[in-house]
């Protein structure tokens, strides 16, 4: 039985930043077996409007997931673009919710438990239905540049996926060990205006770092260090590129969510 918390505070700050990341789904997830990781107890609020702090963690059999909105957290469980949900009403992206308990697990989450248990809590705390359908749409597919990538085989495949972020004013560097171009994919995914496919071919495991300047950036004349935005970044340090295509993908329509009541 999961515990419930309901204030009155709704927060609008759109503000979802992920760290410290294990094993990605490829497509729209399936409702899988809940396991090797579940939630035993669980406390759900709406984030107070007044205060920003995102913090989004799983630490051994704990979980803490401050001013989060449910359609970035449903995104990111079912490993999509937000643009692949639809039939969700206003609040689902307007409101934001803490989110904290205690798991089964005693050791730190691997990515896909992340999810695993992200879709529990959307289930069985939010009443999430839904049902798949493809659908054509504009895309952004991830292909190599002139066959030429420029990705080092991962020093040690066997080690779970890790995506770790550093930055600072209009620079953000994003780390990735052992990580597959599906698991680049889904942190890509929750930043991006069109969902992102696959189209490299390449199936292995790799360590590489992306560094880029993103958002209103000032301006760089003069300024030799600064590194290119995310598009160009993409090409110049990792071989690969982004190319505007229509192209059928995974969709979940949403039949049913509604808000936690209150004890």
């Amino acid at each position: 039985m999961l515990t419930n918390c309901l204030g009155r505070n709704l927060s609008v700050i759109a503000v979802f930043v992920l760290s410290a990341l294990g094993a990605a789904a490829h497509s729209i997830a399936t409702e899988q077996s809940m396991g090797d990781a579940s939630i035993e107890v669980a406390v759900v609020k709406p984030h107070p409007s007044a205060v920003m702090h995102n913090n989004f963690s799983f630490v051994k059999n704990r979980f803490e997931l401050e001013d989060q909105p449910l359609l970035k957290l449903i995104a990111f469980a079912y490993s999509l673009n937000s643009r692949q949900i639809v039939g969700a009403s206003g609040w689902v992206s307007e409101d934001h919710w803490d989110m904290s308990g205690k798991t089964n697990l005693t050791q730190d989450a691997t990515l896909s438990q992340e999810q695993q248990l992200i879709r529990q809590l959307l289930v069985e705390r939010f009443g999430l239905h839904f049902h798949r359908e493809k659908r054509e749409m504009p895309a952004y597919a991830l292909q190599i540049v002139k066959n030429q990538p420029k990705l080092a085989a991962a020093a040690d495949p066997a080690l779970q996926p890790l995506e770790w972020t550093q930055g600072h004013d209009w620079v953000r560097s994003e780390n990735y060990r052992s990580s597959s171009m599906a698991d680049f994919l889904l942190i890509k995914q929750l930043f991006m205006d069109r969902p992102l496919v696959d189209q490299t071919g390449l199936s292995g495991r790799y360590d590489f770092k992306l560094t880029y300047s993103y958002g209103d950036a000032p301006s760089a004349d003069g300024d030799a260090d600064q590194p290119p935005t995310m598009f160009t970044a993409i090409k110049e340090q990792l071989g690969l590129k982004f190319e505007p295509v229509k192209a059928s993908v995974d969709v979940m329509v949403i039949d049913q969510i509604k808000k936690p009541t209150a004890n």
